[in-house]
């Protein structure tokens, strides 16, 4: 298949390009507009990581239509795997429009330029920051995600409703991956984990919210990329749902060719042990600094997995500790920290 892959040079996009080019079967395109929120550096080593075979790069945003109905002509796809997005809560609250410009204008091009070129599945990055205030554990796709606590959520959520429509108006198969907390190997240098060892290593105080009580639902790369690559090489992709009713609606599925489904570990954490985990695999004790929640933040995050499962056979395997390790080892090996 020929497979596009959006935000290729970021975490998730990274890791699920590679996975893809382990089939020599598939021909992968990835875009990225390698903006700086975060080290660019840190991109342009992961997009050295990439095999070069079967393998093309772009770097283009998606917000610019112009561009990526190029690159679609060329590409002709069968899969897009839609990762390109501005991320982070707390970035949000600062800088608001960056979030309308990529996860609003650019959805919307990703969804037209999958509509005239016959795109056979849309794949794309929600996430569990879409509960917002709904409290009801475990977090289930079925349930509410109305009242979101921050604008990158928001944005989230209208990306769901915008794939429904065009899943309903053009009969596009739209899959929604909800996922939490992903953690591992080359990732995010805002992400607690990235903050945590740096500081660590280098004997520096962390700032740990809600006084440590936190519990996150942390889902290891490996485990997530499994889910992306079962779910967008689907035979049978967001299957119409014959069960579903307009009287009673379940908004995770729908009579069109649509689903959300929440990518996680099933298994919160709360996290002060996850720091521990962190001292036990760099060998050190954190200097905390406890502080209240932050705005934007909730409390706990915990994914029902069964429409997953049921779908995939999907099965995380990897542990907090085991995770942890592997993100440890590599930080200090691409870092050069003793």
């Amino acid at each position: 298949m020929n497979i596009l892959v959006t935000g290729v040079a970021g975490f998730i996009g990274f890791h699920t390009a590679i996975r893809l080019l382990n089939n020599t079967r598939h021909k992968i395109t990835g875009i990225d507009n390698m903006n700086d929120y975060y080290d660019v550096g840190l991109k342009k080593a992961r997009l050295s990581k990439i095999p070069s075979k079967n393998f093309l790069f772009h770097q283009a945003d998606i917000s610019d239509k112009d561009r990526l109905n190029d690159i679609f002509i060329h590409g002709e796809f069968n899969i897009v795997i839609n990762l390109a997005a501005q991320a982070g809560v707390r970035y949000s609250i600062k800088q608001p429009e960056e979030y309308i410009q990529s996860n609003i204008v650019g959805f919307l091009n990703i969804l037209e330029m999958c509509r005239h070129h016959s795109i056979q599945h849309l794949v794309y990055a929600s996430s569990s920051s879409v509960y917002g205030l709904n409290e009801t554990l475990p977090l289930s796709a079925s349930s509410g995600a109305d009242h979101p606590k921050s604008l990158y959520a928001a944005t989230k959520k209208s990306n769901e409703l915008m794939a429904h429509s065009y899943a309903h108006l053009f009969n596009l198969p739209v899959s929604g991956l909800r996922f939490f907390t992903v953690y591992g190997p080359w990732g995010r240098p805002d992400m607690a984990l990235f903050l945590f060892t740096k500081a660590i290593l280098e004997n520096r105080p962390i700032d740990v919210f809600n006084f440590g009580n936190l519990k996150r639902d942390f889902t290891y790369i490996d485990d997530v990329i499994t889910a992306i690559t079962d779910i967008a090489l689907s035979s049978s992709p967001s299957k119409f749902h014959n069960n579903w009713s307009p009287l009673k609606p379940d908004p995770s599925i729908s009579s069109d060719p649509y689903q959300i489904l929440n990518i996680g570990n099933s298994n919160p954490i709360e996290l002060n042990y996850f720091i521990e985990c962190i001292e036990n695999a760099t060998g050190k004790i954190a200097i905390k600094n406890y502080l209240p929640s932050q705005p934007g933040d909730v409390d706990s995050t915990y994914a029902d997995i069964e429409p997953l499962k049921n779908l995939t056979g999907f099965r995380p395997n990897t542990s907090i500790e085991t995770g942890i390790k592997e993100f440890v080892s590599w930080f200090r090996a691409f870092y050069r920290y003793q």
